[in-house]
């Protein structure tokens, strides 16, 4: 059986608890006690989380949980030296640590974090890395894993992480299986991007929306302001200016954003070449392909392949 100790505090996030639910539904999946979770505080008792509702918790002891998980909350500066001791213990005898969202804080607060890569909450990433220097802060990354320690974005990359954790431990069926009953997508890969270029667009037209649907399923195509916007049933003139006023990008902008993200998320996967995805997602090169990854990620596709390669590691 895998322990593993959920660690909470004053005004958490209840979101984090949604990593319970996955493992929770793998025991079912797998028909046995696979897991279990205890939630533990530094003084035990009622914890209030963030929306009022109150968690009963068991005291921190020197009980051995095979992961720890610390919860995140609306503060970042919630660490204790009791807390920071457990968290020291706890690298020396778990097998692995976490922190979702803004429990980074409490690791590197603890030391912990010092030399390692993490991630956080986009909003918290630049404050993390002012703060403990010493920390290789990834701020585009859903989780990460460098050694034993875990760091997640916040919200529902949580469960990402905890998807991933299954994965490792029973194998990628079991988490599919995990993840079906959870309703999404199975988890998304490590390295995958917290933003989403469809969600920065948000058109307020249904023909602009109409169109950028269409250029996001057909990105193999030319995707001209002319084929846009006849999708779109404007002439090409009254499209550019809605579609600009509407999102704040021009349509050729737009278009290259949407097939990087594409681009992106192929090349985490690490099951086709740089040829093969420059053309699948509509680049007629991998040239052309490598340019607009630096204009929109400052970096190039070898560089998103080699990290989606290390957050494949532990996995496999």
């Amino acid at each position: 059986m895998h322990r593993i100790g959920f660690v909470v505090f004053p005004d958490f996030y209840l979101m984090g608890f949604a990593a319970t639910s996955a493992f929770e539904l793998a025991n079912l999946v797998l028909g046995e006690a696979a897991y279990e979770v205890t939630a533990l505080s530094e003084t035990g008792g009622l914890v209030r989380t963030s929306s009022g509702i109150r968690v009963e918790t068991q005291p921190l002891s020197d009980a051995i949980f095979d992961t720890v998980i610390f919860g995140s909350g609306v503060e970042t500066d919630v660490t204790s030296p009791a807390l920071s001791d457990f968290i020291n213990r706890s690298l020396k005898t778990s097998r692995r640590i976490a922190a979702p969202c803004t429990g980074a804080f409490i690791l590197a607060e603890a030391g912990v974090l010092d030399g390692r890569r993490a991630t956080t909450h986009w909003r918290f990433a630049r404050d993390l890395q002012r703060r403990f220097p010493k920390v290789i802060v990834d701020e585009d990354q859903i989780f990460i894993v460098d050694g034993p320690i875990w760091t997640s974005a916040g919200m529902t990359a949580t469960i990402d992480m905890a998807l991933a954790m299954i994965e490792k431990d029973h194998g990628k069926d079991v988490s599919r299986t995990v993840a079906r009953k959870l309703v999404i997508y199975h988890q998304r890969a490590g390295g995958q991007s917290q933003f989403s270029a469809l969600l920065e667009l948000e058109p307020k037209s249904d023909r602009i929306q109409k169109a950028i649907d269409y250029a996001n399923a057909n990105l193999r195509n030319p995707l001209s302001v002319e084929e846009l916007a006849d999708i779109a049933r404007l002439s090409p003139r009254q499209f550019s200016r809605a579609f600009s006023a509407e999102t704040g990008q021009s349509p050729a902008k737009a278009v290259e954003h949407l097939r990087v993200e594409a681009a992106r998320l192929m090349l985490e996967q690490g099951r086709h070449s740089m040829d093969v995805i420059a053309y699948e997602v509509g680049f007629s090169d991998r040239e052309r392909m490598r340019r607009a990854f630096l204009r929109t990620l400052g970096q190039p596709p070898q560089a998103i392949r080699r990290f989606g390669r290390q957050s494949r590691l532990p996995a496999e």
